[in-house]
């Protein structure tokens, strides 16, 4: 439920100063997306702040900001309060895991398209949603773009295509991710209409919730934009082998039995000469 705390809190989208947005995009203003960036958090409140920033300071103003707290213990919903009059919707309450958090933001959401940025992650610049909103039409479903990684001193070390084996492709589709996640949720605005909820009990479920929305994706967009500061860590290192299992059975599903495990036989070898290609040098 909604925390009753929040209940004079506004629940409307808020359409804010269209005045300095482009000129050739104001006269179709009814046509322009709402986004909704959807924020999860749980007792972070060191980081809650810059990522809350980050959200509001975006020039675009069809924007709706939707944040879920784990019913944090640390004084993250304290902080989140001082921004109660410019965040539309708030849930803070019991979880059962990041993917439940984020499936709740998914159903507070009301916008033409979701856009997760989690806690201790940041939109990249205050014209980053301005500018991928500018790749938009009708018949696009999904946009995309890279993210770059940072330490925990906010230190940007590249991008993801940069520090890792997996490059983003020029054109996305579901078949892009038969050897893993090519494209980070940070990276990733979808239709609303086309997101299914998150599974619970698999690691890799945002890599299944990729695979599902471009199956049915009209058209995808390489923004060729950075769209989010990507903050390094997560499950996928702190569980890894799990998240290898994982990531296994859901490419099975979807790409078969012989071709997966033969993708994943690449899989091993890549990263193993992706090591020895970045020895010295900053990798994730």
């Amino acid at each position: 439920m909604i925390d009753e705390r929040r209940a004079g809190w506004p629940r409307e989208v808020k359409v804010r100063n269209f005045e300095n947005f482009p000129l050739a995009l104001r006269p179709m203003k009814a046509q322009l997306p709402t986004v909704s960036v959807i924020t999860v958090v749980y007792n972070a409140r060191d980081l809650i702040e810059g990522t809350i920033d980050s959200v509001l300071a975006q020039t675009y103003p069809h924007l709706e900001y939707v944040i879920v707290d784990g019913a944090s213990t640390d004084g993250t919903l304290e902080l989140i309060g001082r921004y109660a009059d410019r965040i539309d919707r708030l849930v803070s309450e019991p979880d059962r895991g990041l993917y439940d958090a984020m499936n709740k933001g998914l159903e507070q959401a009301t916008g033409d398209f979701v856009w997760y940025i989690n806690a201790g992650d940041r939109i990249f610049a205050p014209d980053t949603l301005e500018r991928v909103v500018e790749h938009y039409r009708p018949e696009v479903d999904v946009l995309y773009g890279e993210v770059m990684l940072v330490d925990d001193q906010r230190r940007q070390l590249g991008t993801r295509s940069e520090l890792t084996v997996q490059k983003l492709p020029a054109r996305l589709s579901w078949r892009s991710l038969r050897r893993g996640m090519v494209v980070c949720h940070q990276g990733f605005l979808a239709r609303r209409d086309l997101a299914p909820p998150y599974r619970l009990d698999n690691l890799t479920a945002d890599i299944e919730w990729v695979i599902r929305i471009l199956q049915r994706s009209r058209g995808n967009v390489h923004t060729q934009l950075t769209l989010a500061e990507y903050l390094q860590g997560g499950l996928s290192k702190k569980k890894h082998r799990q998240f290898m299992r994982d990531r296994y059975a859901v490419l099975r599903k979807y790409y078969g039995f012989l071709p997966n495990l033969l993708n994943h036989l690449l899989i091993v070898g890549r990263a193993a000469w992706w090591r020895i290609v970045r020895m010295g040098k900053d990798r994730y």
